[in-house]
Order: C-alpha cells, then sequence, then structure tokens
C-alpha cells in the first residue's frame, strides 16, 4: 500500500507515526518493543491440528467406509460432496469399488450423467473373506484430500500425509469393479478433451488469447482458491503458486496460463485445455467469484455441469417456473449456453429471492445458495435490532422498513453531533453493530465504511483515481462491538479482546481499501492497483478457523457477512459497508440468520447513502471515531493505560 502520508503531514512524521503501535493495550509504545508476543498460537493451531483430529477420530472406526466417511468430511466439517469430487479419475474409480461412494449417479445411470453424491450398498467389508490379490492404502493429505493407491502405482509417501496411511486389502471382486469404473472414467476423460479441443479450435487463436485473459484476471481478482486436474494442481494460494495471484504478476512465467498465450493449441496439454475450458465455464456463469465454488475440487467439465444444474434447478425454483432450460447435452458448447442463460437470469432471480452463499472454511469451498423466505428466527431478530435503534436514536417504526423511511424522511441529524459521537452517522453504525451483537448472540458484531465522503465525491468529480488508489487504509473505518462475555475466548482479559476487536477493525479498513478500487473505471492506476472484484451477496461461514491467519489467531470459527452497495454522486460502489458477525464457539449461524442480517447492512447502506446525498450537496461530514482508542475506550470502559496488561 502506499506510504504518502496523511493530509497535512511531512513524510517524516507519517514514518515516525507509523513506527507508533496502534494496538490498544500499547498505545504510544513503539511497534515491536515487547520480548514476546502477548499470546503464542500452537504449532498446529488451525488447519493443521484440525488434519490431525479427524485422522485420529478416523483411526478409532470399525470398518473401513466409516473410516473414510470421517475423512471426506474431515470428522463433520466440510461436506462429503466436496471431497468426492476432489478425487482423480483413478482414486475415484478406487473408492467406488471399495466403498461404493461417488458423488455420481448410480452405476444404472449414463456414466457420466450429474447427479449428487450417492453410495452403493456395502461397507467395504463384504470381500474380508476372499484372498487378497492387492494391498492398497487409503491417507490423508497435508491439503485436506483424501488420497488412494490404486494398482500399479507407487506406495504413498510420507512426506506429505497427515498420520500415515491404512492398508487396504483389494479382493478380485474389487480389482473387477475398479475395472469397470476405470474405463468408464478413461473413456470419459477422452471425449471430454477431444470435446474442449475442439470448442477451443472454433474460438480461434484471438479467442483463445481473450479467455486466457479472463481467466488470468479472474484469478487475480479473487480470493485463494485450489484447484485439481488429476494428480496436476492449480492454485493462486500459499504453497507453489501456478496461477497469477498474489505471488505471480500477470504475465509471470511461472503461470500456468500466461504459458500457454503464444503457445499452438496442439501443445497445450490435457490438463490446462479442460482448465481453460472449465474456468470459461465458471466465469461466463456468474463472473470470477464463481470460481470459488469449485474450490478443492477436480476442475473437469462433468464437475462443472453437475454446478450448473443444481444452480440451474435453484433458480427455476425462486422464478416459480421453468426460465432456464437444462443444457441439451453435456458438450462444451451446450454447458457454455447454459452459463450464459444463468447469468442473464441471475439478476431476476435475486429480486426474487436472496442470493448468498455458504462458505466450508477448511477446504475454502463455496456453494450458492437461494434462501427461503423470512421465517420467525429472522423477524425476531430484526424486531430485536430495531427495538434498540428506536430506543437510542430519533428514529421510529416497527420494522428496519419502517425506519428507513424515516431516515429518508429527515436525514439532517446524520450530519449533526448525536450523543457521544460528533455525528448522527457514528452513532448510527455503532448503535447497529451492538444490537446486532446482542440480537445474533454474537461474539462480535462490525459495520464498515469510510471516512470522508467529501473527499471521495470530490476526488470522483475530479477524476482523481490514482489518488483514490493511493489513499491509505485510515481513510476508512470500521466500528467493532464485541459482546463482553467474548472476553472468555481471550483469557478473560478486556485488554486482550480490546487488541482482538482493533485486530479485527484493522482488517476491515484493509477489506475496504481493498475493494474499493474495482468500483472505479478501468485506468490503468486502477488496473495495476491490487484488489478484487467487491462483493455483491452475503455469505454464511462454517470454521473459518482453519487457513487465515488473523482468523486462528482470533478465534473466528463461524461468521455471516453481509455486504451493500452505495451510491456516492451517482457512481455505485458495491461492498462499500457490509455487517460481520461473528461467533467464536457455540452453534454456527443459518439461513434465517444472515436473512435478518442482510436487512440490517441494508439500513446502514441506506444511512451511508443518505449522507453521501448530503455530502454531495455540500455537507462537511467526516467519521472521526472507530479508531485505536475509541476501540479500548469502548471495550474496557476506558481503564487506565497503566492497568492496561490486565
Amino acid at each position: 500500500m502506499s506510504a504518502l502520508p496523511e493530509r497535512g503531514e511531512s513524510r517524516r512524521a507519517a514514518n515516525a507515526r507509523k513506527r507508533i503501535s496502534r494496538r490498544p493495550s500499547r498505545l504510544g509504545l513503539v511497534a515491536g518493543a515487547t520480548l514476546k508476543p502477548d499470546r503464542v498460537r500452537e504449532a498446529d493451531a488451525g488447519f493443521p491440528g484440525l488434519l490431525k483430529r479427524a485422522w485420529r477420530r478416523a483411526e478409532q472406526t470399525d470398518d473401513l467406509r466409516s473410516f473414510v466417511e470421517v475423512l471426506l468430511t474431515l470428522d463433520g466439517h466440510v461436506p462429503a460432496d466436496v471431497q468426492l469430487r476432489a478425487l482423480s479419475a483413478a482414486e475415484e474409480a478406487a473408492l467406488a469399488a471399495l466403498c461404493g461412494l461417488s458423488w455420481r449417479a448410480p452405476a444404472t445411470a449414463a456414466p457420466d450423467a450429474a447427479a449428487p453424491a450417492t453410495a452403493a450398498p456395502g461397507d467395504g467389508t463384504s470381500g474380508d473373506a476372499e484372498e487378497t490379490v492387492f494391498s492398497g492404502e487409503i491417507a490423508l493429505a497435508t491439503s485436506g484430500r483424501i488420497v488412494l493407491r490404486v494398482p500399479s502405482a507407487a506406495p504413498l509417501k510420507a512426506d506429505g500425509l497427515v498420520g500415515g496411511v491404512r492398508r487396504v486389502p483389494w479382493t478380485r471382486a474389487t480389482l473387477d469393479a475398479y475395472r469397470v469404473q476405470l474405463r468408464r472414467a478413461e473413456e470419459r476423460v477422452a471425449r471430454t478433451v477431444a470435446d474442449c479441443r475442439g470448442w477451443l479450435a472454433e474460438q480461434g487463436a484471438e479467442g483463445r488469447g481473450e479467455l486466457l485473459e479472463q481467466a488470468k484476471e479472474a484469478a487475480l481478482r479473487t480470493a485463494p482458491f485450489v484447484l485439481y486436474q488429476q494428480g496436476r494442481q492449480y492454485t493462486n494460494f500459499r504453497d507453489h503458486n501456478t496461477l497469477t495471484g498474489k505471488t505471480l504478476w500477470p504475465g509471470h512465467p511461472d503461470c500456468a496460463l500466461s504459458s500457454l498465450q503464444d503457445l499452438p493449441l496442439e501443445l497445450w496439454s490435457d490438463h490446462d485445455v479442460q482448465l481453460v475450458v472449465c474456468l470459461t465455464l465458471l466465469i461466463r456463469s456468474a463472473g470470477p467469484g464463481r470460481v470459488e465454488e469449485a474450490n478443492g475440487t477436480q476442475l473437469t467439465v462433468d464437475h462443472v455441469a453437475h454446478m450448473l444444474e443444481r444452480i440451474r434447478v435453484g433458480y427455476n425454483a425462486a422464478l416459480g417456473r421453468d426460465q432456464v432450460p437444462p443444457a441439451a447435452s453435456a458438450t462444451v458448447a451446450d454447458l457454455h449456453e447454459l452459463a450464459v442463460s444463468l447469468r442473464s437470469h441471475r439478476g431476476e432471480v435475486a429480486r426474487q429471492a436472496q442470493l448468498y452463499r455458504e462458505i466450508h472454511g477448511a477446504l475454502m469451498h463455496k456453494i450458492e445458495k437461494v434462501a427461503g423466505p423470512c421465517a420467525d428466527l429472522a423477524r425476531a431478530r430484526e424486531d430485536a435490532v430495531t427495538a434498540r435503534l428506536t430506543s437510542r436514536l430519533p428514529l421510529s417504526g416497527d420494522n428496519l422498513a419502517e425506519l428507513e423511511e424515516a431516515l429518508a424522511a429527515a436525514p439532517g441529524w446524520l450530519a449533526a453531533p448525536h450523543g457521544d459521537f460528533a455525528t448522527g452517522l457514528e452513532a448510527l453504525v455503532y448503535e447497529s453493530a451492538a444490537a446486532a451483537t446482542e440480537a445474533f448472540e454474537a461474539d462480535f458484531a462490525m459495520s464498515r465504511g469510510m471516512r470522508s465522503l467529501p473527499d471521495l465525491i470530490t476526488a470522483l468529480r475530479e477524476e482523481r483515481w490514482a489518488e483514490i488508489c493511493d489513499w491509505e487504509i485510515t481513510r476508512f473505518f470500521c466500528c467493532v462491538v464485541p459482546d463482553p462475555s467474548a472476553a472468555r475466548h481471550f483469557g478473560d482479559s478486556a485488554a486482550a479482546l480490546a487488541d482482538a476487536a482493533w485486530a479485527m477493525s484493522s482488517r476491515m479498513q484493509y477489506n475496504s481499501w481493498h475493494f474499493i478500487a474495482g468500483n472505479l473505471p478501468k485506468a490503468p492506476e486502477v488496473v495495476d492497483r491490487d484488489h478484487f472484484v467487491p462483493p455483491t451477496i452475503p455469505d454464511v461461514a462454517f470454521y473459518s478457523d482453519q487457513h487465515h491467519h488473523g482468523h486462528v489467531n482470533n478465534n473466528v470459527r463461524f461468521s455471516i457477512r453481509s455486504p451493500q452497495s452505495v451510491v456516492v454522486d451517482g457512481r455505485r460502489f458495491n461492498g462499500f459497508v457490509d455487517l460481520r458477525l461473528l461467533r467464536c464457539d457455540g452453534d454456527p449461524f443459518g439461513e434465517q440468520d444472515l436473512l435478518a442480517a442482510h436487512r440490517v447492512s441494508a439500513f446502514t447502506a441506506r444511512a451511508t447513502g443518505l449522507v453521501a446525498e448530503l455530502a454531495a450537496a455540500g455537507e462537511q461530514i467526516e467519521v472521526t471515531a472507530f479508531d485505536s482508542p475509541w476501540h479500548w475506550s469502548a471495550v474496557t470502559g476506558g481503564a487506565d493505560p497503566a492497568t492496561r496488561a490486565s
């Protein structure tokens, strides 16, 4: 990020300021001056610990099928369907032969028909009395995937495995079943590769170049993902990156997509051919965000067909009619037509029902869902928030929609001091987050935005895109309101709770900074600036305390994120504000919680939009609260700095 000083500040003063800790418990101290960290996490915290626990739990099972089912779900932390679709063709055939487990339709259906995960009868023990003709292996890789040793393959290497291997006897019957499954898989892959090559050939060299640019841009502007093509891994996330992302700059020779740019199609590997086609289908169906819905799985045409069909069924259910027809066949051309149709109807679906994503944090896998109607729980959550807001703000109404109407009728108080805050907007942001913490039984609730809408409006009117891109994260704010009882997750220390709240606030400031450029025209300085495509739909996450260091350190296990767009001086900014709810333990949030939370964030977004209108008309409004001292005072009650360590 830019090292430019704040307004009116010399570079020397800016550098001195940055050397001072902004952690609430160390305000005024030089950053990094302590002899040791306040908290040291365990070596296997997060994902490594989960994998070890899942392996130990699997070892306690009595039969092979139960053993595999524990590993497939990582002991209940992810849907089994994701892991089943992560298997290579040979591993998929082996697991079907051994345990009767597959994500595909039963054997009576067409070999490449898309269907939910199914299980054939049996528990993998029916052939125990028969003679063993091959000794196979099953293990759990440190990536979280199940790996199998199949006939003709070398023994699994201990390096990269979680807890050793389980020896699995193969009988003659198992081998026969495996050969049938493998033959089907090989025929399916051969048909798919030929179809993909034919479709890419039809696009011509220029068209293929455009598809590669589209895929590279998606990888660059999308959250981390890990995809597989048989034994090959494609990722923009940690480890050895193979796609453009945080590590590989666009055009980097190590990027699998960049390396294809000037290569004749006949020299593309079968893996790369399927990668480009599948990424194209995903992006055409909903934009770059759809790629994350393939996270942790084999990126194959039949998997994409399975996903698109599931989405099609959900869209038609929301529309109340068969508006989107099924793909005429499993060919790339027909699937492409379906993908384009899904994207064209997505807006209509969103007007009829709430779209959202489930996030399964252990494998970073996302699933788009269509929410049902609000029920009693969602209404109860909204009623509780409304009751607090009407008791503390100059608003009246029986629900959030009526409060929005009251705001729009008389928005002037949002620009004036209110209570302990310099502006009514600050009071509204705080009270909305505090109400959400209570109403949703959350450990933390938070709401983010921009500090100076007048500054943004001036820069927009003068088309100062480079200046906006250079703004630091301090140009943004995030109000974090923890429940006092959340201190139990931080050693029962109010100071540690304040530090955690500020760490979350600072990260959310970064998210605002990261998204804003995605709403600007594609000027060179905007394209060059690191940013993600701004989010447009809410999500509910399960077991997010696995990979993200901040989530691991601060026990972010279950969460809801509800981003909202705001129109600022005629320009729509997606993901400009949001509401986030966190639970460190206990029960996960559900769909009804998400629906109610989305209403609360819409209320805050409406207030922000009204303040933007006031600023566009000349009002000078700035958010000055929600910095580090504010979080210290709000969380600890303003305890004397000398007592911060307690």
